[in-house]
């Protein structure tokens, strides 16, 4: 591989010069620069980022540590995380931990050997390590979706338990009684927070939970889908709210199944809004906020965080979601809708 040195060389001039062609460290001549481009281009130099790093104190990089990349709702916030990066001349390095706690603190460490000069974490939730790894880290740092208790850092997330209630009272204000609610993993404070919006909903308009309805999944379609399974043999709700879009797309396999039409015999709503909930049949109703914007809000947190070195205050963006109204949710047989 080619060194610095070697283009020195061919160019003719001392390595010293080429190098302040290459970081703009100082003037030179057009001839100069030509000639260190062209030996460059012969020997197709790529300068060591490595190098670079330790004379600028920085790597330009960020880490972003997710739970699950196969989970469309991450891969979006991936996305608008890398999108917003991109544009202000950071890299991202992503690392997904398959909701899987070790491989968590070994992406962890990996990601600071890296040096990255920040870090956005969404955790996969269970236990204290996370949060005790992060509590000892330096690193600039914004947590994203999922709130880690006793670790000081930006936060940027969905507002969880008023997404929970604004599914359900969509439900009831359709006339829904009989609402089921396919909650998330329990050591999970997403899916903790919009259980808590469920129960609020329901309380509040004088409907009992009836506790065998509320079934645990762990945020995936085939999760979803036994679930719905479970609650669609016997006495069967009207309405499921379902804690995210994958469990309410296995929702309506399950219904597919048993000849249930939604929203006609069984009404649906998920939450996050992910792409593909616009393009499953029929078109699920969710609830949720622009997941490219919050990623990006993320970035943006990050990258302030990393250039005024922590000088700016601890930030908690708690983002309000709304109803996307589409065509899985409806009134049930013979009920009384009240809007409002």
């Amino acid at each position: 591989m080619a060194t610095i040195k070697d283009v020195a060389a061919i160019a003719g001039i001392s390595y010293t010069t080429v190098s302040h062609v290459l970081n703009n460290t100082r003037p030179v001549s057009d001839e100069v620069r030509k000639k260190v481009e062209a030996a460059i281009a012969q020997l197709d130099y790529v300068p060591s980022a490595v190098a670079r790093s330790l004379k600028a104190k920085s790597t330009a990089t960020i880490g972003l540590l997710i739970p699950n990349g196969i989970n469309p709702y991450f891969a979006e916030l991936a996305r608008g995380i890398e999108d917003y990066c991109e544009r202000n001349g950071f890299c991202v390095i992503l690392c997904n931990s398959d909701d899987n706690l070790e491989k968590q603190r070994n992406y962890l460490r990996v990601l600071l050997e890296k040096r990255v000069d920040g870090l956005i974490v969404s955790s996969v939730g269970g236990g204290d390590s996370l949060a005790d790894s992060l509590c000892a880290v330096r690193t600039p740092m914004v947590i994203v979706d999922r709130d880690l208790e006793n670790v000081t850092a930006d936060l940027v997330r969905i507002d969880h338990e008023l997404g929970g209630y604004l599914a359900t009272s969509h439900l009831l204000e359709w006339g829904h009684r009989h609402i089921a609610c396919i909650c998330g993993p329990e050591h999970t404070s997403v899916a903790r927070m919009r259980l808590a919006g469920y129960r609020r909903a329901m309380f509040e308009r004088g409907v009992p939970v009836r506790e065998h309805w509320v079934v645990e999944s762990d945020f995936t379609g085939p999760s979803g889908y036994q679930a719905a399974s479970r609650l669609l043999e016997g006495e069967r709700p009207t309405a499921i709210f379902a804690a995210n879009d994958m469990v309410g797309i296995g929702v309506l396999r399950a219904a597919a199944e048993r000849n249930l039409k939604v929203p006609a015999d069984l009404s649906v709503i998920g939450f996050d809004d992910i792409q593909m909930s616009q393009y499953v049949y029929p078109a699920l109703t969710t609830v949720g906020q622009s997941i490219l914007q919050l990623g990006e809000r993320a970035a943006e947190v990050l990258l302030n965080r990393i250039s005024t070195r922590g000088a700016a205050p601890i930030q908690r963006l708690i983002v309000a979601p709304s109803i996307v109204l589409r065509e899985s949710t409806a009134a049930p047989a013979n009920a009384f809708t009240e809007f409002r």
